[in-house]
């Protein structure tokens, strides 16, 4: 049965504190963009399990990979029987775009389907939280506030369908722990729910992401893309999550920009 898992973009990303857990809470807009993987998960005729990839080089340890733990966390829970998985890679790693996330969370819900498990969207997304936080967020795959880690949802009014987006993800990768030790948590709401409803125009000079200003220092790299998107006419550019990806949105036809050869690029409408 196949599916096709997507990405998603950050609009804004603010770290609002540090939990007693360890990790920040958070404010971001999560959009969903239509970069896809492919996965085909079928009930397995050997009575044996298998996971197989193709596309974009993965590690070789596959129990560490996000769409294995999600199988393993319902065999473990619900005692399914094995599946032969193939996955096909084509959204790029380390870039911020919720890869691996979207992966486990359409692995969950075709389980769910494959096996008439009939799991609720709480219960898949309370699932999906135990493999990593922007995971549930893939569940509902719809434009949302995300607070707390990332995992807490407010619905939002925003429709990006009139626009095109570019994609492009340098070759750097930016440890996501690292990220955010460099950072000074705001300790106070920016009030994007508020933000995101003036007019995309002037989102550049109101919605930002905290982990630019770091990153870009240490990548300046990454930095020149968001700088050649607004110098090619972008409405709205910005970094998703902790990057490496950043991505421009433009109003009209996206025009030809040159990038080397080892970045990721993908051009395409909003859907």
């Amino acid at each position: 049965m196949i599916s096709f898992p997507n990405c998603k973009i950050n609009i804004g990303l603010y770290v609002i504190n540090k939990r007693t857990d360890g990790f920040h809470n958070i404010e971001t807009v999560f959009y969903p963009i239509n970069v896809n993987d492919a996965l085909d998960i079928v009930k397995s005729p050997d009575g044996y399990f298998s996971f197989q990839t193709s596309g974009l080089k993965m590690g070789k340890d596959f129990e560490n990979n996000l769409v294995v733990k999600a199988y393993r966390l319902l065999e473990k829970e619900l005692n399914i029987p094995p599946v032969h998985i193939y996955l096909l890679k084509k959204i790029p790693h380390s870039a911020g775009l919720g890869g691996g996330s979207s992966d486990a969370a359409f692995t969950l819900m075709k389980l769910n389907e494959i096996f008439e498990l009939n799991l609720s969207t709480e219960q898949l997304q309370l699932y999906a939280s135990k493999l990593g936080s922007d995971c549930p967020f893939f569940i509902l795959n719809k434009p949302v506030i995300a607070t707390h880690k990332g995992d807490a949802f407010n619905d939002v009014t925003l429709s990006l369908k009139d626009y095109r987006i570019s994609i492009v993800k340098p070759n750097q990768h930016v440890k996501t722990v690292e990220a955010y030790q460099m950072i000074k948590p705001h300790n106070k709401s920016p009030m994007l729910d508020k933000l995101v409803t003036q007019p995309i125009a002037l989102w550049r000079k109101s919605i930002f992401n905290d982990f630019e200003e770091v990153i870009f220092n240490q990548f300046p790299e990454i930095g020149k893309v968001k700088e050649t998107f607004y110098n090619n006419g972008a409405v709205y550019a910005a970094m998703s999550g902790s990057g490496s990806a950043v991505y421009g949105i433009f109003k009209d036809t996206i025009p030809h920009m040159t990038f080397p050869d080892n970045y990721f690029v993908f051009n395409g409408k909003i859907e």
